[in-house]
């Protein structure tokens, strides 16, 4: 064909279909418009991809890009995702869900399987959907496994710091990461490294302890673990979330040299070692402003002065904590406003529709664009980190192969018996040598409790299960309860007793004066009288601080007799029953449970009026009664004397309440155990109490009636071996407390690094020593600690300090010995701890066995806050001592800084 000829076909082929050239034109125009797209070319350069993508998303793309909330493939239909979002926490609890729910109730029928399929439905929605296919972020909790149905249960938080184990929680980390990356997650709201400096904290077992030093070595190796497999860590909460009285997110009015020598050394050490790539903000206010919403906080110290690269979450609700809380914003609008401008990226709700509360100040110009666009750069520059854009599926086969994968219960159990402390062990009653009849007492020898923010597990072995499994037919394990963690000397009248002209229950008037006067803004059924308006008030048409209430109806019950009946809560209450006042509490004047004794006819039906005030807010108030509830104290601590009569040696497992926004006034065991314990104690019997739990317990009053005390923590799904294993000697106990055992509450806040005081630190009347110090903890063998030498007796600024000294187990069992390195400097420009962790190391030896121990003390070991709030190493002398405890200090030696 000549060159004419196809021209001339050319020509005639267009006046025949004159849109095929501009089709095809347009065709690659399309191609090389593809091509051009930066952000999904995978071997572009992240920061090349981020501003590509940032570029073709709209305003309110970009809003969706910093929202987190619980969700679920439900979301598809209702049309909630369309414009992308940062991420989801799957939804899998059958109420509640986020940060701010300790306790989670679980879909049984869910899996990892079942959560894969679901992570995979939602990516293909993000990526095949959305107009610009933008991978979701799964997230979850994660403290000491992740909180899912079948996911591995490991030693609540504040046990594996008991460990002193780094190696060890590098291997949980990473394990933690692997379940999390099979079901989807990438990234755990985990861990928590604040500073629990004073056990009354509700949160203390979700930490590492008091101690900076163990906090940081102990959380960087759990978020190394973790993000070397490419799964993001989300440390909390910045910063300093226990305050005053060991309340939760109480606020911190800490001037800088203190957040900076305590609380931020460990989220300091986070971003510049660990390279995470999240961290959450606390509920707290931080010298006068919501953390949430602080500018010093989150924008010139952590993103600026440490040069954190990531993102920043709130806490769950934390952003409109600022108007509803902190009274520092006008409005939801306004305090959206002054969170983003001040360094927060990324808002975490607990509901969906809670959208409409934060998106308009993104839409309105109110926060400038270049914040919105650097939050959502941190945001996009992780997913693609984490190959989201081009690996957003999981493996569905891995993930059903994992539902009969239970190799981490090997790690489990090692990690529960290396947490447990020996506090006591008179006459080396442990281990047990050999008895014929034992007696396991208590709620939480059954209960294999797992801690706040904890899953199923991956089968849970109490602690009952393990010493039969132990002892199998070579004992006689007799079981019953013995006490109740919880007092039910009363409960609240429930709705079946209450009657009202139409229906059961009360009828509730309410009024928008404190006494009852003017006319009612509304009135309604009130089934029972168990209320505690702690934050709001009891409708959206009064003020949380003045109002009224008048409950009317009558009671009725259907057996004769003599009952207390009366009212629990804030002062401002009064009680009518037959139209007499029977109880009186009209002055608000603090929290008090009132009770007057009735006499009760069978089906008579008695008026009741109960009258109640609010002048200020936080309102509490119940109507109760004894009526129904047994005598089972009693009967309980009979039954557990008759089987003590013949058992050789009483095992009690005893254990506390605590967690998020259960912070503790009292450190002594609830309910009647303390009671069971000292009643035991008079058998005469071996008495050995397990301390289940995750905080500091007052047991003064009867500890030195006990043989021996080991504290298991929440010691996971293997908890129950563990525990046998230990109690019969198959391990001998090395774990050492992480936070300090006071004598009584009255001594708290007690830490063991705290400064040099002006005079001394005893009471008159109590010593201001603690009962078990930080560091603490026995074994069943002894070591004996000698020859300290130093490598240099002078060193230079900057220098590393190696110590050597030899160890020897003395005793007649193998076992592990914790030892301790402790700094002190002797004279220092601005005050210095009288002692403060620096190293540490856990060390095994056979019975007899001697060995050579090697420390090193690195520079910053050396080093203090100026009074210029400058990290320098002045030049002198400092005390090294060496030891088991922060208390037991067997080898010192001074050594010389030099410039």
């Amino acid at each position: 064909m000549t060159i004419k000829t196809i021209f001339v076909a050319l020509i005639l082929l267009f006046a025949i279909n004159p849109d095929t050239y501009s089709q095809n034109a347009k065709l690659k125009l399309a191609d090389k418009k593809k091509s051009t797209l930066i952000y999904k070319d995978s071997n572009a350069n992240i920061d090349d991809r981020v501003k590509d993508l940032l570029l073709r998303m709209t305003p309110i793309e970009k809003f969706w890009q910093l929202f987190m909330v619980p969700g679920d493939v439900d979301g598809i239909k209702k049309g909630n995702y369309k414009n992308g979002i940062f991420g989801l926490q799957i939804s899998a609890q059958s109420s509640g869900s986020g940060e701010s729910q300790q306790m989670l109730s679980y879909n049984t029928t869910e899996n990892a399987l079942s959560v894969a399929k679901k992570v995979n439905q939602l990516q293909r929605y993000f990526i095949n959907d959305t107009k610009l296919g933008i991978p979701m972020l799964v997230f979850d909790e994660a403290l000491h496994g992740v909180v899912r149905q079948g996911a591995t249960s490991f030693p609540q938080s504040i046990g594996l710091a008991a460990s002193f184990d780094t190696l060890l929680m590098a291997r949980i980390g990473k394990s933690i990461a692997k379940e999390a990356k099979v079901r989807g997650i990438r990234d755990v709201l985990a861990p928590v490294i604040n500073m629990a400096d004073d056990v009354r904290w509700g949160r203390t077992e979700e930490t590492y302890g008091e101690d900076p030093y163990l906090t940081t070595v102990m959380g960087l190796a759990f978020m190394k673990a973790v993000e070397k497999e490419n799964v993001v860590v989300t440390p909390k909460h910045l910063i300093a979330n226990v305050g005053d009285g060991g309340r939760d997110s109480y606020p911190i009015e800490k001037n800088t040299r203190f957040l900076e020598e305590i609380h931020f050394p460990a989220f300091k050490e986070a971003v510049k070692k660990g390279h995470i790539r999240s961290v959450m903000t606390s509920y707290n206010s931080v010298d006068g402003t919501p953390a949430t919403a602080n500018y010093w906080l989150l924008t010139q110290v952590l993103k600026n002065d440490w040069g954190f690269k990531g993102f920043v979450i709130s806490d769950a609700g934390a952003v409109g904590g600022a108007n509803v809380l902190h009274n520092t914003a006008s409005d939801y609008h306004d305090a959206t406003v002054k969170a983003i401008t001040a360094g927060l990226d990324v808002i975490f709700q607990v509901e969906y529709d809670h959208f409409k509360l934060f998106m308009p100040p993104f839409l309105d110009g109110s926060i400038p664009q270049v914040r919105i666009d650097d939050a959502v750069s941190r945001v996009l520059r992780a997913k693609f980190e984490l190959g989201l854009f081009e690996n957003p599926y999981v493996s569905e086969k891995a993930a059903s192969a994992s539902l009969i994968d239970f190799s981490n219960k090997k790690l489990a159990k090692k990690a529960a018996l290396e947490s447990f402390v020996l506090l006591k062990n008179n006459e080396k009653v442990l281990p047990l040598k050999h008895p014929h009849n034992i007696l396991v007492l208590g709620e939480d020898a059954v209960k294999a409790r797992l801690g706040g923010y904890s899953g199923t597990g991956k089968g849970k072995i109490n602690i009952l299960e393990g010493i039969k499994n132990r002892t199998k037919d070579s004992a006689i394990v007799n079981y019953t309860q013995g006490s109740f963690q919880q007092e039910e000397k009363y409960v609240v009248i429930d709705s079946l007793y209450l009657f009202n002209q139409n229906s059961n229950g009360l009828i509730g008037t309410y009024f928008e004066t404190n006494d009852l006067s003017g006319q009612p803004i509304f009135s309604k059924i009130d089934k029972k009288i168990d209320f505690n308006w702690t934050l709001y008030a009891p409708n959206e048409k009064l003020k949380s601080d003045n109002y009224s209430i008048r409950w009317e109806g009558e009671i009725k019950i259907s057996s004769t007799g003599r009952y207390k009946i009366g009212l629990e809560g804030n002062d401002g209450y009064r009680l009518y029953i037959n139209g007499k006042l029977v109880i009186d509490q009209w002055s608000k004047n603090s929290y008090h449970v009132r009770l007057t004794d009735f006499s009760f006819e069978a089906n008579k039906v008695y008026p009741v009026k109960v009258e109640f005030k609010e002048p200020k807010g936080n309102a509490h108030i119940k109507l109760i009664w004894n009526y129904g509830v047994e005598n089972r104290d009693d009967e309980e601590l009979q039954k557990a004397k008759l089987l003590a009569a013949k058992a050789d040696v009483i095992l009690i497992a005893a254990g506390i309440k605590e967690g998020e926004f259960l912070d503790r006034a009292m450190l002594n065991l609830p309910g009647n155990q303390e009671q069971l314990i000292k009643e035991m104690a008079k058998t005469g019997k071996p008495v050995v109490v397990l301390l289940v739990g995750g905080s500091a317990v007052n047991m003064q009053s009867w500890v030195d009636s006990v043989a021996a005390v080991l504290n298991v923590w929440y010691p996971g799904e293997e908890g129950g071996n563990a525990v046998a294993e230990t109690l019969f000697g198959d391990y001998n106990p090395a774990g050492r407390l992480p936070i300090t055992y006071p004598i009584n509450e009255a001594q708290l806040p007690l830490v063991y690094n705290h400064k040099p005081t002006g005079r001394g630190d005893d009471y008159n009347n109590l010593s201001g020593e603690a009962m078990f110090p930080f560091g603490f903890g026995i074994s069943y063998t002894s070591f004996k600690y000698s020859n300290l030498t130093m490598e240099k007796a002078r060193i230079k600024m900057g220098e590393t300090l190696r110590i050597k000294f030899v160890l020897k187990n003395e005793g007649i069992y193998d076992g592990d010995e914790v030892v301790q390195v402790y700094v002190r400097d002797v004279l220092a420009s601005v005050a210095q701890p009288v002692l403060a962790l620096k190293n540490f190391k856990r060390i095994h030896l056979k019975a007899g066995e001697v060995k050579e121990i090697m420390l090193e003390l690195n520079p910053e070991a050396f080093q203090m806050l100026s009074k210029e709030l400058k990290w320098i190493t002045e030049p002198g002398d400092f005390r090294i001592m060496i030891g088991s405890s922060s208390k037991e200090l067997q080898l010192k030696e001074t050594i010389t800084v030099e410039n």
